[in-house]
């Protein structure tokens, strides 16, 4: 028996080699891919709410003060997370920077900030304490808060747009109640909030 690949003729012996050649070269070539979807998947790029949280922290310290220390950044960290809200007030409560926090550990932020420490790799070793860190996502943001688009989100939906802003729709049982109260909201909250 004889198998014929790209011009070349394998008897069934070098068709056995041929294949065990060609399943080595997938193997390795799935484990170079998987590694290297590991790494990626790794770093900083998925801590999406501390590496953003810490760049303005960082921004407005370094924009306002020439010389950095540890105190003052801790000082600036605990002031940001006072009126932190949504997902960046849960990243608070993980750096112990929180009201509520069991543990401090904002000296593992205040001292690398302090060093000019990029902040994704600050975020990179954070994650390597607790990865609840980096699984911290911004909700998606609505582009257009048009009455019509918001009428074709859920009313869970609609419950979560407000309290990513701090706001709650008391009293509210109908879509059109969440909606109005969005679009009232909406001139508020339409601008990021810098620190």
């Amino acid at each position: 028996m004889c198998l014929r690949v790209k011009g070349s003729t394998f008897g069934l012996g070098n068709a056995a080699i041929y294949n065990s050649k060609h399943h080595t070269m997938s193997l390795l070539l799935l484990c170079t891919l998987l590694l290297l979807n590991r790494v990626s998947c790794s770093k900083a790029g998925n801590c999406e709410v501390c590496v953003g949280f810490l760049h303005r922290l960082y921004g407005s310290v370094t924009a306002t003060h020439k010389e950095l220390t540890p105190a003052l950044m801790e000082k600036e960290l605990l002031r940001a997370c006072s009126v932190a809200q949504g997902k960046e007030a849960r990243l608070c409560y993980y750096l112990g920077a929180s009201n509520d926090a069991a543990t401090r550990v904002t000296g593992s932020v205040s001292q690398p900030l302090a060093s000019h420490v990029p902040v994704e790799k600050i975020c990179q070793r954070l994650s390597s304490r607790d990865t609840q860190i980096c699984e911290l996502k911004h909700e998606p943001e609505l582009r257009d808060l048009s009455s019509e688009d918001l009428k074709k989100l859920r009313v869970l939906e609609l419950r979560n747009i407000l309290a990513s802003w701090g706001e709650e729709c008391r009293g509210c049982l109908e879509k059109h109640e969440f909606v109005s109260l969005i679009l009232e909201k909406a001139p508020r909250h339409s601008q990021k909030r810098e620190l």
